[in-house]
């Protein structure tokens, strides 16, 4: 009989231990001892790979005193009021918490995460279009066509419309959003995640290339720099004359943001893009390069870089010192020695050789401070003309802290909007709970959506809605005879294309202000006026 009894103890201890764990109070303890556990171990974590522990500081004090856990900073203009209307994922965030929060876990989900979820789904497809440039570099835009397991984009548009041999956006109608990944061209799984969603929300992606990165062919004996926007001016003339009824937008993520920047500021009114968002920039290149990473980024970032560069080492001896340039330890030593000075010229080799080291070397720059006089992402903020929205975490671990000047540019200038999250890492933002792609044609995958993703489309469905409404109300004020430009500005509205429509409007926009709209930033201590003198003009 005893033996029965003791056969029946294991099974009444698995009862009583069920049981416990149904009660509420056991298991809520059960679940804070298990977190606290999970905390302690983690931060073990942090000190054997030295990842700093995030320090929020006065900014992210404020923002947790705020219930929607986010800082809208930006000067009062009607396009200020009509996104506090109309953009309600921008303006709540649900942005997740511990452990999924972390911003270490969230950069490295982004980086490193598979993009497509079980059976390959929400794998998007791409087809590349090489573009030679008129110093005979090559750029390369990759055009996202379709999904898995879906027709492809362009075989839809064939069946309705005959064929198409040039690869890139079909439909004319579609606004095609341009797509900038980090300086080191990684198309990381964020980027992937957000060409995903973009299709499934009306938008037409294609990647920006540098030369060089990506997979794109180096032509040229160089790379480009960090802020020169030629490249991409090229780029875009290029699609904007392929589809020139189309909207167009762009999106940088991380450093990718120094490129984007500097063509909206050098290029001013003249660009052909409608709105822009960064996600995650590097405002202040030269003090990013110059601020140690934690170990673990910095040295995966060196060995991406170094190894991109090895691949043409034979070609790019004659005007770098490749052995120098190997031996490298940090990411600012090597952009200074491939820019900056000039390399020992070769003493032997073909004329072309020779000819190649004289073009390299009168391009690149004297030194380091001169080399960012040229290629700061923010040198000509001033000469922006167009919206840009820029998406930040006070936890990002990658990017320097905003300065108090950064911080007043975004508060004087009617186009610039600063998005400031309390959580988020670096391009994380991850949202728990939400898939992607279910926000419109079903779910089609199951990795965790960012909220970057779906509050930057919004914000530029937004902005062109209330571009075209500026353009009508315009349209009926000189009907009406109210417009002071009279028949000779009714002209040019009826007979300029839809760039020129939407650059004027753009900028009439800015001249507006919105009396009623006080964004919650002017609790803020006020700076002085924030200015950036033109230093270099190319």
């Amino acid at each position: 009989m005893w033996d029965a009894l003791l056969c029946l103890v294991p099974t009444v201890l698995l009862f009583l231990t069920a049981a416990l764990l149904h009660w509420s109070p056991v298991r809520a303890l059960l679940e804070r001892v298990a977190t606290r556990v999970t905390w302690i171990l983690w931060k073990a974590v942090y000190w054997v790979l030295e990842l700093p522990t995030p320090t929020h500081g006065e900014w992210t004090n404020a923002l947790r005193s705020d219930l929607t856990g986010l800082r809208l900073v930006c000067k009062p203009t009607a396009l200020a009021h009509h996104l506090h209307l109309h953009c309600p994922t921008l303006l709540h965030p649900s942005v997740a918490a511990w452990p999924q929060g972390d911003p270490h876990l969230q950069t490295l989900a982004s980086l490193l995460w598979p993009a497509e979820g079980p059976s390959g789904r929400g794998k998007v497809h791409f087809t590349r279009d090489h573009f030679l440039l008129s110093d005979g570099g090559i750029v390369a835009l990759d055009w996202a066509v379709g999904l898995k397991d879906e027709p492809v984009v362009g075989a839809r548009w064939e069946q309705h419309h005959g064929s198409c041999r040039t690869p890139g956006c079909r439909n004319s109608n579609l606004p095609i959003l341009l797509v900038i990944p980090n300086c080191l061209g990684v198309v990381t799984a964020h980027l992937k995640q957000l060409c995903f969603l973009a299709l499934h929300c009306g938008f037409c992606p294609v990647v920006f290339h540098r030369r060089g990165l990506g997979g794109c062919p180096l032509t040229t004996p160089r790379y480009q720099e960090f802020g020169d926007p030629k490249d991409l001016a090229q780029a875009v003339t290029y699609v904007h004359r392929r589809h020139p009824t189309a909207g167009l937008l762009a999106v940088s993520e991380g450093s990718g943001s120094g490129l984007l920047l500097s063509y909206l500021g050098e290029y001013g009114s003249s660009s052909y893009l409608t709105a822009a968002a960064c996600i995650s920039p590097v405002l202040h290149g030269q003090l990013w390069f110059e601020t140690p990473l934690p170990s673990l980024y910095h040295w995966g970032a060196l060995y991406y870089r170094k190894l991109q560069i090895s691949r043409y080492a034979s070609a790019l001896r004659s005007v770098m010192d490749m052995g120098r340039l190997l031996r490298c330890r940090t990411l600012r030593d090597v952009e200074e020695l491939m820019f900056c000075g000039s390399s020992s010229k070769p003493t032997t080799g073909a004329p072309g050789e020779a000819q190649s080291w004289a073009e390299v070397t009168k391009a690149k720059a004297k030194d380091w401070e001169s080399y960012w006089e040229r290629n700061e992402p923010l040198r000509d903020a001033d000469e922006v003309a167009v919206p840009v929205l820029c998406l930040c975490s006070a936890d990002d671990p990658l990017v320097p802290p905003l300065s108090a000047p950064l911080m007043s540019l975004f508060r004087h200038s009617p186009y610039f909007l600063l998005a400031l999250t309390t959580r988020g890492g670096h391009c994380g933002f991850a949202r728990s709970g939400r898939k992607v792609g279910s926000g419109g044609g079903g779910s089609h995958g199951t990795s965790t959506s960012s909220w970057s993703h779906q509050a930057v489309l919004e914000y530029f469905q937004v902005v062109g809605d209330f571009l075209k409404g500026e353009e009508r109300g315009r349209g009926r004020r000189w009907a009406s005879g109210q417009d002071v430009g009279g028949p000779a500005q009714g002209a040019r509205l009826r007979s300029g294309t839809l760039l020129a429509r939407r650059r004027r409007a753009v900028q009439a926009v800015h001249r507006k202000r919105h009396q009623s709209y006080q964004p919650s930033q002017d609790e803020l201590p006020e700076e002085d006026l924030f200015t950036w003198n033109r230093s270099y003009t190319r």
